[in-house]
């Protein structure tokens, strides 16, 4: 499919790097004539040099046999003009514009209709919801949802007191009292795909497939129920901090938001009437304690340094702060953060970059391919989410009768919102949800192709 990203910015870099992998065909337009040199060297793709929102660069780019455009650069004007002349050039190509500016989030269904917008993205507000689910579930690093809803795939480190340490996965029923499955283990930088008789150790980084119904019983079981966040200290007074303090004050929590800037505490003082907003250095060990940081039951460092986040959330954790969750734009050396005790990292671009990659993969409407496709151990691993169609191989056969290609496991079949964590006599049908998880070195992009000949 042919695809073009309008700004070569970190969003639209992290798409051409997983779109090229897959095969589109790709063009990258860019302001910056190095930036596009740089991309060109990594990845198949043509480069344009030019303003993104100018009818000469998207002609001279190939608008008009395009399928999607993803208008992707840092100024919402210009995306939603660039989608705007895309749309005239090619009434039939799908666009998708990165909205940031929180006024634009209340009219985007006008915006959409105006602009001629298929899609809009919001990097900022993924990471608030995303920062809003993970407080719901104390314990957990990460969550990744499926199957509309109904499957979750969450990332749990394994300490000294875990009741997980040392226990074979063929016992794991014992331990937590409920239908999960455990997908994959991170173990010193290297994804494990384990079998029956693999032993948990501690500091292992384990993935674990569940019913969304079953998340808090998980929790429960393992001793890690903790009370629902009441108060929460957020570090930086930025569009994710506004986004999320907004949504948590709606239900009854308490926040804090540090922010350094002056006017912009001003600002939010007016938009988020239920907050604190407190004028101040975030990373002052001083302010932290006096805004009550041990009495805190999460700390989220939103500030717009990486280095000043991983700060402050080691400081939260040396003070036992309950759930830290940390903002990264550049958390590439995926092993080291792994080593620090920061909990959730949040990544705006690559919660972004999954969403409309899994648009482009429903715009290609190929049977069998992937919907919905989430990294995992930090790259390491895929989680893909199929829809069983007619021509799917061994539709209604046991799974211990079929040969799974090796680096790949079955990890939940939903069946009219039915979630089953598959075992050797379970089967799928027409219409079934699926998700497999496969390693780094096992890229899957139709159901047929986990199935070995």
């Amino acid at each position: 499919m042919k695809i073009m990203i309008a700004g070569a910015g970190k969003i639209g870099s992290t798409l051409t790097r997983i779109l090229s992998r897959e095969g589109h065909a790709l063009t990258v337009i860019d302001k910056q004539p190095d930036v596009l040199e740089k991309i060109a060297e990594q990845c198949d793709v043509i480069g344009v040099h030019g303003n993104v929102a100018s009818m000469h660069v998207l002609e001279k780019a190939g608008i008009r046999k395009t399928r999607l455009l993803i208008a992707a650069t840092d100024a919402d004007e210009v995306n939603l003009l660039a989608c705007m002349i895309a749309h005239r050039l090619n009434p039939n190509v799908h666009t998708i514009a990165r909205i940031r500016t929180p006024e634009y989030r209340e009219q985007v269904y006008t915006l959409r209709d105006t602009f001629h917008l298929n899609m809009t993205i919001n990097p900022e507000l993924e990471a608030a919801r995303s920062a809003a689910r993970l407080l719901k579930y104390p314990g957990f690093l990460k969550i990744d949802t499926f199957a509309k809803g109904n499957v979750d795939i969450v990332e749990l480190k394994i300490d000294e007191h875990s009741p997980l340490k040392n226990i074979r996965l063929k016992d794991l029923d014992r331990v937590v009292h409920c239908n999960v499955l455990i997908c994959g283990v991170k173990r010193e930088g290297n994804m494990i795909m384990p079998d029956g008789e693999f032993m948990i150790r501690q500091a292992d980084l384990i993935y674990v497939t569940a019913s969304t119904g079953n998340l808090r019983t998980l929790l429960q079981n393992l001793g890690m129920l903790t009370k629902k966040s009441q108060r929460v200290l957020i570090a930086g007074g930025g569009v994710i901090s506004y986004y999320l303090a907004d949504e948590l004050s709606r239900t009854g929590m308490a926040c804090t938001i540090i922010e350094q800037n002056e006017e912009r505490c001003r600002r939010l003082s007016v938009l988020l009437p239920k907050a604190t907003i407190v004028h101040g250095d975030a990373g002052s060990q001083a302010l932290l304690d006096g805004e009550g940081i041990d009495e805190s039951d999460a700390l989220i460092t939103l500030t717009g340094l990486d280095e000043l986040n991983l700060i402050i959330s080691l400081f939260g954790y040396y003070r036992h702060v309950n759930q830290v969750i940390t903002k990264l734009s550049h958390a590439e050396n995926n092993r080291m953060m792994d080593s620090l005790p920061i909990g959730s990292v949040l990544s705006p671009k690559e919660l972004a970059a999954n969403k409309i990659i899994r648009y482009a993969r429903a715009l290609q409407n190929r049977m069998g391919a992937a919907i919905s496709v989430h990294s995992i151990a930090g790259s390491n691993a895929e989680a893909v989410e199929f829809i069983v169609g007619k021509d799917t191989r061994h539709i209604g056969e046991p799974l211990k009768d079929l040969h799974i290609r090796q680096g790949v496991l079955l990890v939940s079949i939903s069946h009219q919102g039915h979630v089953v964590i598959p075992k050797g006599d379970s089967t799928f049908a027409i219409g079934d949800d699926v998700v497999i998880v496969s390693d780094e070195k096992t890229h899957i992009e139709t159901l047929n192709a986990i199935f070995t000949n």
